[in-house]
């Protein structure tokens, strides 16, 4: 075999290498920004899921205002996780306004278990329609966060796994945050209004 024709199989070895190279680096680097986009996307059916939530909060407020007097804490509650929340939404990460729509969520409750506290609730038709809109909310952002997670865990995976670590380098891709949910918001809490209600006097001893 001539030199030149060796020099030649060389250089299609080479070029064949490169190729390969090139076209995997591409698909890697392609994939790591698709996972991205994927929890990104994800992420913002999680928002508007919130955002239907929180719009649904100051008519079912105003609802129970209207039948019982005496949940002061149950709405100091709901206020300071949704002025939270709002705080979070100029953040630019997904986590922290996780942690804040968590807050929010031992708050709500808190607001539907006063059904079994005052019966005058039961036949509130504004209050039932405004609950069954707001349990059907929570359905659904219970579902979008967990496709989010699942999105976030492909993600995750390929981050932290070589090639794709080197790959999300390149994309400048990093580690997203799972939606975790705190445990004292995944159990509705027994509320006693007891202690802030108005007290029977004792008739005074003779």
């Amino acid at each position: 075999m001539k030199p030149a024709q060796i020099l030649i199989g060389i250089l299609v070895v080479v070029l064949l290498i490169a190729v390969g190279l090139g076209t995997a680096i591409f698909s890697g680097y392609n994939r790591a920004i698709r996972l991205d986009e994927t929890v990104k996307q994800q992420w913002a059916q999680v928002q508007n899921q919130l955002q239907r939530r929180y719009d649904l909060i100051p008519n079912l407020e105003a609802t129970v205002k209207g039948t019982a007097g005496q949940e002061q804490k149950v709405f100091l509650g709901i206020a300071d996780a949704r002025k939270a929340y709002f705080q979070y939404q100029k953040a630019t990460t997904a986590d922290q306004q996780a942690a804040a729509a968590s807050q929010i969520e031992g708050a709500l409750s808190r607001l539907l278990v006063l059904r079994e506290t005052y019966p005058e609730l039961k036949s509130n038709e504004s209050f039932m329609k405004l609950q069954d809109a707001l349990e059907g909310t929570e359905n659904r952002v219970a579902v979008e966060r967990g496709r989010y997670n699942d999105a976030v865990q492909q993600l995750n995976q390929s981050v932290r796994q070589f090639p794709g670590s080197f790959y999300a380098s390149l994309a400048g891709v990093e580690e997203a945050q799972y939606f975790q949910v705190e445990t004292a918001a995944k159990t509705p809490p027994k509320v006693d209004f007891s202690d802030i209600g108005p007290k029977t006097q004792e008739p005074a001893k003779p």
